[in-house]
């Protein structure tokens, strides 16, 4: 009898984890019904066509997700139309949509080669005399990220939506990174050198 009940607790025990771990990862079906309020700006597979909003297709879920997190608290990343648009998001909501999204295949785009050359040297070797770091240390060879670090694939991204982002982080606008590492590599960037490595990653092709 011993050995039966002790079966039959185990079995439950399975039974009740199993959907636990599924919500906890992210229900990309239902994310998908939660994206379409997303879609008017986004689009429905998370490739945005203004260059100014971020494609969310292929991104790592625990970043995207944390970024709705941190725009629904509003203290280190703030928008006014994204703090409208998660105001009512659970934990769940927003990993369900982070699933969804990150299931999605982004899109290319085509570099400007007049500053590619430079945003290579960049990305890759990063500028010394500056104590700027290579990007490719966080963000990949080819710009696909790392997920574990919640390092996001940057790899296909509008030049413009990452040159914003990048001048968010040197002026303090943004400041939901950690360890303040973006803000202190890009203190010493250059507009220029900016722009440059935006075109850069916009070429690269995660694997």
């Amino acid at each position: 009898m011993n050995h039966k009940l002790s079966a039959l607790f185990a079995a439950l025990s399975v039974s009740l984890m199993l959907p636990l771990s599924a919500a906890q990862a992210g229900d990309p079906q239902r994310g998908q019904e939660l994206s379409q309020s997303c879609a008017a700006c986004h689009q429905a597979d998370g490739n945005s066509v203004n260059p100014e909003w971020p494609k969310l297709a292929g991104q790592h879920p625990k970043y995207t997700a944390k970024q709705l997190r941190d725009f629904q608290e509003g203290e280190l990343r703030h928008d006014n139309l994204m703090a409208g648009e998660v105001a009512d998001l659970s934990e769940q909501d927003m990993k369900d949509l982070a699933a969804y999204f990150a299931e999605q295949t982004i899109t290319t785009e085509t570099a400007d080669e007049d500053v590619v050359a430079r945003g290579e040297q960049i990305y890759r070797g990063g500028i010394p005399s500056e104590g700027v770091a290579a990007c490719i240390a966080c963000h990949g060879a080819q710009g696909q990220g790392n997920p574990e670090a919640m390092f996001p694939s940057v790899a296909g991204q509008h030049a413009t939506y990452s040159l914003d982002q990048l001048q968010q982080f040197r002026d303090g606008e943004r400041r939901n990174d950690n360890g303040q590492m973006m803000r202190g590599i890009v203190g010493n960037l250059s507009d220029e050198d900016m722009e440059a490595v935006a075109q850069y990653m916009a070429g690269l092709q995660p694997n």
